[in-house]
């Protein structure tokens, strides 16, 4: 079974297994003007499932945005990405963000892609030079 926008609230289950999932169907609102929208629950719409077992894909939320990235002053995207410049640096000197959590939640290729071309820049940040290749595409 698929479903969409639904928010896991808790597993019950008897001796460490699970039997159900309690859930709560939920709504995106906002978003304009450069804000990220925000999920809402649907109010009376909680439900639950039997299950043995569960499989967790987790996704659209951005970078946990209150624990480094806060210390050090990590500029954000309005989408609460990374932002970084063409090097994958971001406004921190010699802090790097490439993948996820720069881009957002994308396809894996992506991040294997933007991870070897910011190991590249942190390499030539670090030693000056670089003997690892740049893709074609990285301008």
């Amino acid at each position: 079974m698929r479903d969409w926008s639904i928010n896991t609230k808790k597993f019950s289950g008897e001796n460490g297994v699970v039997k159900k999932i309690h859930m709560v169907r939920v709504q995106w609102e906002g978003g304009q003007n450069g804000t990220p929208p925000k999920m809402v629950e649907v109010p009376g719409s909680e439900f639950e499932l039997k299950a043995d077992l569960v499989l967790l894909a987790l996704g659209f939320l951005g970078p946990e945005t209150s624990t480094m990235l806060k210390d050090f002053g990590v500029t954000l995207t309005p989408r609460t990405n990374v932002q970084v410049d063409k090097d994958y640096m971001t406004n921190v000197p010699g802090i790097f963000s490439c993948g996820d959590m720069r881009r957002g939640q994308s396809l894996v290729v992506w991040a294997i892609w933007e991870g070897r071309e910011c190991a590249r820049c942190v390499d030539l940040n670090l030693m000056g030079a670089t003997a690892l290749q740049s893709s074609p595409f990285h301008s």
